[in-house]
């Protein structure tokens, strides 16, 4: 197993009550490894005095070394990373795993479904369609949360949508308070915006990340839909831990998420029953 490289927070931006944007500096060691990242891979991060979490980077590290992680406060090591000041040295690991089939998807239309913190996977794949968007054909980004000031990103996701070509559908489970912002959303679950909602099944890929009691309702309605098993991809970086395939933790049937994944096609989990 290798050694965590060095890296240094430099800032921190509040998403939400429990979840933030970290912006790291990678040395050049770290920088030289995650050079290879795929939208759709995580790294492990170590924060000193309490140990290493697997994170999907929430953009591609930049040239010059910047690598954004969004990251949600829910044990021991994320609760230091939340309480860490800027200048803490952290470690950086990987990148790990499978991501997303970026050339294969190269001149297609594009739908990316999120739920909750499911957005911070996707958030790198939708970076790269957009700066690469003569590559690729129609983007479009549906995404749910439970009320409005839980949704991550959504200013910058509707300046997005006002500059680029990306279509934008925005929707809450409920919204005891308006919405502030530029941005608007409707009151509903995330598959309800699939119903009716008509796109080129026959060409397009479709990815989706969320909690797992959503994924099923998509599954069905993108089927439904048309689109091929093979071309409905599904992060599930949720179920790892050590990240090197190890401690068998994330075990998906006979597959392990960590290293198999955490990026699969539809197809390759039917059969699985717990896979989804």
């Amino acid at each position: 197993m290798n050694a965590p490289l060095a890296a240094t927070l430099t800032d921190k931006r509040e998403l939400s009550p429990d979840t933030a944007l970290f912006s790291i500096q990678l040395e050049e060691g770290a920088s030289q490894a995650l050079s290879a990242f795929i939208p759709g891979q995580f790294v492990q991060l170590s924060v000193p005095g309490g140990g290493e979490v697997p994170i999907s980077p929430a953009d591609v590290p930049t040239a010059g070394g910047k690598l954004d992680l969004c990251v949600r406060r829910v044990g021991h090591v994320t609760e230091l990373l939340h309480s860490a000041r800027t200048g803490t040295r952290l470690g950086i690991r990987g990148p790990f795993g499978t991501g997303f089939p970026i050339e294969e998807m190269a001149g297609r239309p594009v739908l990316l479904l999120a739920g909750g913190l499911g957005i911070a996977p996707l958030r790198s794949l939708l970076f790269h369609l957009l700066r690469h968007q003569e590559q690729f054909g129609q983007v479009t980004l549906m995404y749910g949360a439970r009320q409005p000031k839980l949704m991550l990103f959504r200013e910058e996701l509707a300046e997005l949508a006002g500059k680029s070509a990306l279509r934008l559908f925005l929707t809450v489970d409920f919204a005891p308070e308006l919405p502030t912002g530029n941005f608007s959303c409707t009151v509903g679950l995330l598959p309800d915006l699939l119903k009716g909602f008509s796109f080129d099944a026959g060409r397009s890929y479709a990815a989706v990340c969320g909690p797992p009691p959503m994924y099923r309702c998509l599954m069905q309605e993108l089927e439904e839909a048309g689109l091929p098993p093979e071309r409905i991809l599904v992060s599930l970086e949720r179920r790892m831990r050590c990240g090197v395939g190890r401690c068998c933790h994330c075990a998906i049937g006979q597959k392990l998420c960590c290293t198999d994944g955490p990026v699969f096609r539809l197809s390759d989990l039917k059969g699985i029953p717990e896979a989804l």
